[in-house]
């Protein structure tokens, strides 16, 4: 084998060669760089299941590149071209924007599984330039746009390979050019799909019908889709299919986050036993620390971990109170959730539209202002591509002891939002953040409650997920109490990006 230029472990080299051997029957050569225009025979899928640390990323960002470099096309979902016969196709998908920014930012050009189960319809006129930014035409005279026009969008695609981006460099609006969406109806070669531990069966079904050769990449001890049993898709894959990775070692030394996340796979370590850990690790590096109360200031962008829904609401409430929010609006700055869309049946396209900007549930979002029509909001989608968007809203603010949630405003029908400032654990999955807040009281109490899930104890899967959404700090927050914030809550630390989409779902 050919290794690339990179340093693998033993069982990534292993793994390196299972997968280049079902590339290969797929059509593609990662050794060598070579291109067969026969596809896959059959579905096949395959498994790289490891703990956090164990090479899974860096092994996917390796094929991802050997696969560019042989030359296969990625299809990111925001425009594909016309279809040729000796073309092959890539996309890395992520089941939520969070998940796929992750990594973007690691230099992988993922995108998330609603954008390739539903593809945008272009206008023809605008689809010209598309295909001149692609290599696929000539360079097109479009009436209303300018030469330096064309121009922005030509070095904005040179740099940043978003068609989207570049028509919006162009000056363009996303409604200018995408006339709606439809369901994917060809399918594709080969998809990479990472944070495959939060598939549900539904999404595996549906992937499994647009690509004939399927790699999942997911960690065996995080916590399962709900309604699942605590059984992940993949662990119905037979062994024959499944590529364990261990952890590696240069690159996970001398991380004290993830030896407190290894650790708890030692069955003798109790709760207690582990906080004693945390605490030695929070006295010898400062990336731990043991902390006395939440910090609302970091709420407002990494919301706090939780795994009660009682803990979530009281802590969103406090968060509330510090920035003296008022009971019958939003503050610029506020994070938000989003719930789902609700819209009827005959809404179909505005509900594709809304999810296809990055509105789909659990997707972080900032509150930035009020929209220009009553109900509409003014909105910053994370991990979103194109982030900012105005959109008809339905803002929830949950209370303690209370069924019903306050609602301060509503659109009629829209994108449902919950508070955003504390998260429970489950769905926090697929998500990293800088800095990490984990209220231990919660999981102190998983831990009294004696459960398990899959044979593990809840509270270790629990711990397991929060601590690994952490990049750099890890807060461990062995107090209910809440440290007011220095400053105002604001939007200033947003990017600007392009101009924002309105989005219409009345």
């Amino acid at each position: 084998m050919t290794v690339p230029a990179l340093t693998f472990s033993e069982d990534q080299a292993e793994a390196w060669d299972r997968l280049a051997d079902l590339l290969r029957k797929a059509g593609v050569d990662p050794d060598d760089g070579t291109l067969s225009p026969e596809g896959a025979d059959g579905s096949s899928v395959v498994a790289v299941v490891g703990k956090a640390g164990s090479g899974k990323t860096m092994l996917l960002a390796a094929l991802t590149k050997a696969l560019a470099e042989a030359g296969v096309d990625i299809v990111s979902g925001d425009w594909e071209g016309r279809r040729r016969k000796d073309r092959r196709t890539l996309a890395i998908l992520a089941p939520t924007n969070k998940a796929a920014s992750v990594l973007r930012n690691r230099g992988v050009p993922a995108t998330t599984i609603h954008r390739i189960l539903y593809t945008p319809v272009y206008d023809p006129e605008y689809e010209r330039i598309a295909e001149w930014l692609a290599g696929q035409g000539d360079r097109p005279v479009v009436e209303g746009l300018t030469d330096l026009a064309l121009d922005r969008a030509k070095a904005f695609y040179d740099t940043v390979k978003s068609i989207p981006g570049a028509l919006a460099a162009a000056g363009l609006r996303g409604s200018d050019f995408i006339k709606g969406w439809k369901r994917r109806e060809e399918p594709l070669d080969i998809g990479f799909v990472d944070e495959s531990s939060m598939l549900d069966e539904r999404q595996f079904d549906d992937l499994r019908e647009i690509f004939p050769t399927l790699v999942l990449f997911g960690d065996p001890a995080q916590l399962a889709p709900v309604g699942q049993s605590g059984e992940m898709v993949f662990d119905k894959l037979g062994d024959s299919r499944k590529l364990i990775l261990h952890r590696i070692h240069r690159q996970t030394q001398d991380n004290p986050i993830l030896d407190l996340a290894h650790a708890l796979a030692d069955p003798a370590v109790g709760f207690d036993a582990f906080e004693r850990m945390v605490e030695d690790a929070a006295r010898r590096d400062e990336r731990v620390v043991m902390a006395q109360r939440v910090e609302a200031e970091l709420m407002a962008r990494s919301p706090v971990l939780v795994w009660r829904n009682a803990t979530r609401i009281r802590l969103i409430q406090a968060f509330r109170a510090a920035y003296s929010a008022p009971a019958d609006e939003l503050l610029p700055g506020e994070p938000l959730i989003c719930d789902g869309i609700e819209l009827p049946l005959k809404h179909r396209k505005k509900r594709i539209d809304l999810e296809a900007r990055g509105l789909i549930k659990g997707a972080q979002v900032i509150y930035l202002g009020p929209g220009r029509k009553p109900g509409f909001s003014r909105l910053f989608v994370i991990g979103a591509e194109e982030p900012r968007l105005s959109a008809a809203s339905i803002i929830k603010i949950e209370l303690p002891d209370e069924e019903e949630p306050f609602i301060p405003f509503a659109a009629r029908m829209g994108a449902a939002f919950l508070h955003g400032a504390a998260v429970t654990i489950h769905k926090a999955q697929g998500s990293q953040w800088d800095t990490v807040q984990v209220f231990a009281p919660d999981l102190y109490a998983a831990a009294q409650s004696g459960r398990n899930e899959a044979g593990l104890p809840l509270w270790k899967r629990l711990a397991y997920v929060a601590i690994t959404r952490a990049e750099r700090r890890l807060l461990w927050v062995v107090r209910n109490r809440l440290a007011r914030p220095a400053a105002p809550l604001g939007i200033e630390d947003l990017p600007i990006g392009t101009a924002a989409l309105e989005l219409e779902a009345e």
